[in-house]
């Protein structure tokens, strides 16, 4: 049996999987949308359990690109933090 070469599901597809997967759509059919078995979709939705989860977010207290660049050029130039 040939192996189909691997697939990396983008975050639309992957939604698309969670919003069919809540709509009650078997892993068959998710499957077939995107022409591949139920065993690729299984692993994405496992994972956590079936449950979809929460959207990522950045940290209000972490530091924004320009705040790091700035540390880094004070840190090359001999100024403190």
């Amino acid at each position: 049996m040939r192996q189909r070469p691997r697939i990396y599901y983008t975050k639309e597809q992957q939604a698309l999987m969670w919003d069919r997967w809540q709509q009650g759509d078997t892993l068959n059919i998710i499957a077939r949308l995107f022409d591949r078995g139920h065993s690729s979709i299984q692993g994405i939705l496992s994972r956590t359990g079936g449950i979809r989860p929460s959207e990522r977010t950045r940290s209000k207290i972490s530091l924004t690109l320009s705040e790091h660049e700035h540390n880094s050029r004070s840190l090359a130039c001999g100024q403190s933090i």
